[in-house]
């Protein structure tokens, strides 16, 4: 158990922030992008640097208290109660070496960050749709891009990672030197450890060309079963997605989306001059309302989704399809679009192209077969968690018979881990994940997360 002394001590050789209960800063050092609920720990440690993460493990394992890292907090789902949770936030150092076409960053990080740093030099990350998310949770789930069909899983453009194991130890990662604990982190999540920093490959993209095309939710079925038949025979280049929900009329958005339901079709690609004829038959399925497309400086990217950079309560997941029939659209079109029982926000994303191909280093990210991912959120403002988690049961059962798996990239909202990690892996990948948990973290100090338990 963690005393008094103890934790006077811990706070000797850390040089960030370490709180408990009733400390002043303890609640904000917690805050989170999930407004819904946040942990409860016996000792939270804001890390300024590595030695405090290692620091903070040590301190951990001494005192046999379950770990839990938080970034942002967009994926938080397994709460902490009496634990430890160490906060990444102020590991927020980004670093370019231009000529390598490589970026040092910090685990605290938001792409948003990386981007700044990256385009001046005429490079982009293989970031997400949000520049707000954080780099390392990304990262560790996989990393569906902006860019993924081109490019693939951001996960496949790691060189290597800084993480402190449950020993206590500081270990530089690379695919070469420790190819076992490398194939784990990237798709294992924060099983094996906390990462302090990571090293990924730049692409030369600065700028692209994308946005979106808004149409009116009576539009709905027709432009959903464009997406069907278009993404079928879409070139590599171009990565899109589709979406439907329903704006609140507040002046963070477009006056003409406001207080509006809509669908909104999103495209990026780094082939400027093909990009207007990709777009163009779009136009003819029905009339926009509202558009926004052309060539973008990549950190302009977060204007193709437009998606909230402030927080919230929302609970969500995902799955992902192998195909996409017009009978699963009827009914995902039915169950979370306009006068489904909640409200919903749905996104379709397309996938296949680079991501369905396996990396040049090998990692654990899977069901790279997965052609789509159909996620559906909603807010938990004015609705309880029980009524969201049924709506969005009915919709996930509707496609089931298409589906591979689920993301761990998309999983948000309280749930345990039995919950989720037989969903995110298949049966082989697990078993691995399970082997080398038992390797690197035999007691599972790292538990408070989607959970690997350590092979008996």
């Amino acid at each position: 158990m963690a005393t008094e002394k103890n934790v006077n001590t811990l706070m000797e050789n850390v040089s960030g922030p370490v709180l408990c209960p009733g400390d002043e800063g303890y609640e904000e050092e917690l805050s989170a992008f999930q407004k819904a609920y946040r942990h409860n720990p016996a000792v939270v440690v804001g890390a300024a640097d590595a030695d405090d993460v290692r620091h903070a493990v040590r301190f951990a394992a001494e005192h046999r208290l379950p770990v839990a890292v938080q970034g942002t907090g967009h994926g938080l789902t397994v709460l902490d109660e009496g634990g430890l949770v160490i906060t990444t936030g102020r590991l927020a150092q980004v670093q370019v070496d231009p000529q390598a076409r490589t970026a040092r960053i910090g685990a605290g990080a938001q792409w948003k960050h990386v981007s700044a740093a990256t385009v001046p030099h005429g490079l982009a990350p293989l970031s997400g749709s949000a520049p707000h998310v954080g780099v390392a949770g990304y990262l560790l789930g996989g990393g569906i891009g902006l860019l993924g069909r081109e490019f693939g899983y951001a996960a496949d453009h790691v060189r290597a990672l800084d993480v402190v194991t449950a020993d206590g130890e500081l270990r530089h990662v690379t695919p070469q030197d420790e190819p076992d604990l490398y194939w784990a982190l990237l798709g294992g999540r924060d099983n094996f450890g906390v990462v302090t920093s990571v090293e990924i490959g730049l692409l030369p993209a600065a700028r692209i060309y994308g946005g979106g095309l808004y149409y009116d939710a009576a539009d709905a079925a027709a432009v959903l079963d464009h997406f069907r038949t278009w993404t079928a025979s879409a070139p590599e280049s171009v990565t899109s997605s589709v979406g439907m929900i329903e704006y609140p009329p507040i002046p963070v958005f477009p006056e003409p989306l406001r207080g509006r339901h809509v669908v909104h079709v999103r495209i990026a690609t780094t082939d400027l001059a093909a990009g207007p004829g990709l777009v163009a038959p779009w136009r003819e399925i029905a009339t926009p309302i509202f558009e926004h497309l052309g060539e973008l400086d990549y950190d302009e990217g977060g204007s193709i989704y437009r998606e909230p950079d402030f927080a919230h309560a929302f609970h969500g997941n995902n799955v992902l399809l192998r195909e996409l029939p017009p009978e699963a659209l009827e009914s995902v079109l039915r169950l979370s679009g306009p006068g489904a029982p909640v409200s919903c926000i749905m996104d379709l994303r397309h996938l296949g192209g680079a991501m369905s191909r396996p990396p040049e280093a090998p990692n654990s990210v899977p069901f790279r077969e997965a052609q789509y991912i159909l996620r559906v959120l909603s807010g938990l403002d004015d609705v309880s968690e029980e009524s969201v988690r049924a709506a969005h049961k009915a919709v996930y059962e509707a496609v089931a018979p298409w589906v591979v798996g689920r993301s761990l990239n998309f999983v948000y909202g309280r749930r345990t881990s039995s919950e989720v990690v037989g969903e995110v892996y298949p049966e082989e990948t697990l078993r691995r994940l399970a082997d080398l948990k038992r390797v690197y973290d035999p007691n599972n100090l790292f538990r408070r997360n989607q959970n690997i338990s350590p092979a008996e």
